[in-house]
């Protein structure tokens, strides 16, 4: 998505998957914008459904070249409330927890919080499997990406 005309917003829905967790896991996007849809997913053979939640939205962000006003759904309050809440006072204590805990997924909190800032970017929770279309395609993808993580595949 690197077309972008004034005024317009990019709508964004991401989901992640797992099987097992930590198990075989899948990521899903889906991005509207300028009249057109892109799709994307990927899989990891051992990971956690948080993880893949966060790798949704960061391969989303990754995928858009220039600053864009996006309006990202997903089913995740992980992933919304950390990126909207909860980031600002990791990063204040060094990324640890309240209870002076590492942060779980630091790394993939950390690309996030640095792709976000290049994006005017509005996080919006939606209940997952509730028939909003946006998000079941981002679920059906994310699935994609379990499926295509390959048997026996290392790490």
């Amino acid at each position: 998505m690197t077309e972008k005309k004034a005024g317009d917003v990019i709508e964004v829905y991401t989901d992640g998957a797992c099987k097992g967790n930590p198990g075989i896991g899948g990521w899903g996007v889906v991005l509207n914008g300028s009249g057109r849809t892109r799709e994307l997913f990927g899989g990891e053979p051992h990971t956690t459904n948080n993880r893949m939640e966060l790798t949704a939205v960061i391969r989303a962000l990754e995928a858009l070249k220039r600053r864009c006003t996006v309006r990202l759904h997903t089913d995740s309050k992980y992933v919304q409330q950390g990126i909207s809440e909860w980031i600002h006072s990791w990063k204040k204590r060094g990324w640890k927890t309240a209870d002076k805990k590492p942060v779980k997924n630091e790394d993939l909190w950390r690309r996030l919080d640095e792709l976000a800032a290049q994006h005017d970017i509005e996080w919006l929770w939606v209940k997952g499997h509730s028939g909003h279309d946006g998000n079941e395609r981002a679920d059906e993808l994310a699935n994609m990406g379990v499926t295509s993580v390959k048997p026996g595949q290392a790490a």
